[in-house]
């Protein structure tokens, strides 16, 4: 197996100064934003950065890993992501829904895995393919994909099941897939939206239902949706001040450290906040979309451009579902919701890229 040149280089980090910089910013950000959020809970802050440093500690061990690791470790990373899965269906603990495993020492969602293992998957399969991908790749591919997110959705996990197909399709696009593939697997998505519907569990479909009509269930399940509208109008312009949020202090909003936490900076931070925000989201978006563009190894630009693509779905979705636009489907907001397990994914994610991006000169 060809693992690649050997880059002896004495560099200890592959960090890119400024995604990083970026990085960095947006996370102390969202802590100022999670203390307002938890009314003023220090100790939810405080471990918020104990979850942030074990992601940053991630980010720094997998910008030091070459393309030749990722491409050899890649079906063994996928099958081990696979297993577990099978193994939350088998002894999973949640309330509702079973996707966490527990351990003891540690409990851990193992659909986070499959964020980065399935677009890792795909690259690692189409790397010496020919592309654009012939029909048996796509095909290959589709079941690559199709399997995991099967048993995410089964869970259930909605959210976490579309951003793991969105990073194994965007890999088929950059890979170069045909439009008429493409436009006959949304349409058999559309023929199977019937048997899709019937699977659904009630919350689910009511989520949906929700979605179309809030008002019809504004005490039930339109209040999350009705109380983050509130929210977002009511910040105005600039926004009420820091820590002066009515709707998360009396307990309106709901999930107003996780979920929706856009919905309290909207209010505290207004238009302008908001605007801020997504300016910095923008620039890490483009400064990652700079490295992935400079990458010369197909496999490199194919996983990159994969993860810089979920980095934005995640942002797409949390911001479309806080605002109405989207159902509810629990994606937190990258990088600055409460939570560990989206975040330790995310800043793996962008170490892989600042470390494909470093040893760009030395692939073929």
């Amino acid at each position: 197996m060809d693992t690649g040149p050997i880059d002896l280089r004495p560099r200890l980090l592959r960090f890119d100064p400024w995604l990083l910089g970026l990085l960095v910013v947006l996370m102390g950000f969202g802590l100022l934003v999670l203390y307002s959020a938890s009314d003023g809970s220090t100790g939810l802050v405080w471990r918020q950065i104990v979850r942030l440093g074990f992601g940053f500690g991630l980010l720094v061990i997998a910008a030091q890993l070459p393309a030749s690791f990722y491409r050899r470790w890649a079906p063994w990373i996928y099958a081990g992501g696979v297993a577990l899965l099978i193994a939350v269906l088998l002894f999973g603990v949640g309330r509702g829904a079973q996707r966490w495993l527990d351990i003891g020492l540690i409990r851990f969602q193992p659909s986070e895995i499959m964020k980065i293992a399935v677009p890792l998957m795909v690259a690692s399969w189409l790397h010496q393919k020919p592309l654009p991908p012939t029909l048996k790749d796509f095909a290959a591919c589709a079941v690559l994909i199709g399997v995991p997110t099967g048993l995410i959705v089964v869970q259930p996990d909605l959210g976490t099941s579309v951003l793991v197909a969105a990073g194994g399709v965007m890999v088929l696009f950059l890979a170069g897939v045909r439009w008429r593939w493409i436009l006959l697997g949304l349409a058999g998505l559309v023929a199977a939206a019937p048997l899709i519907w019937s699977r659904l569990h009630d919350y689910q479909k009511n989520r949906v239902l929700t979605f179309l009509n809030p008002e019809s269930d504004p005490l039930g399940e339109g209040w999350n949706i009705i109380q983050s509208k509130i929210a977002v109008g009511t910040g105005g312009l600039t926004g009420r001040g820091w820590m002066e949020g009515s709707q998360s202090r009396l307990e309106f909003l709901p999930e107003p450290h996780t979920d929706f936490i856009l919905a309290v900076l909207s209010e505290e931070f207004g238009f302008l906040g908001v605007l801020g925000l997504m300016a910095l989201y923008v620039a890490i978006l483009l400064r990652a979309m700079v490295l992935v563009g400079q990458m010369r190894d197909v496999f490199a630009r194919l996983l990159g451009g994969s993860l810089v693509f979920l980095f934005f779905v995640y942002l797409l979705v949390n911001a479309g579902m806080v605002s109405g636009l989207l159902p509810v489907v629990g994606v937190p907001l990258p990088l600055v919701s409460y939570g560990g397990t989206s975040a330790a994914t995310l800043l793996t994610a962008f170490g892989i890229i600042m470390g494909l991006y470093s040893r760009r000169k030395f692939m073929k």
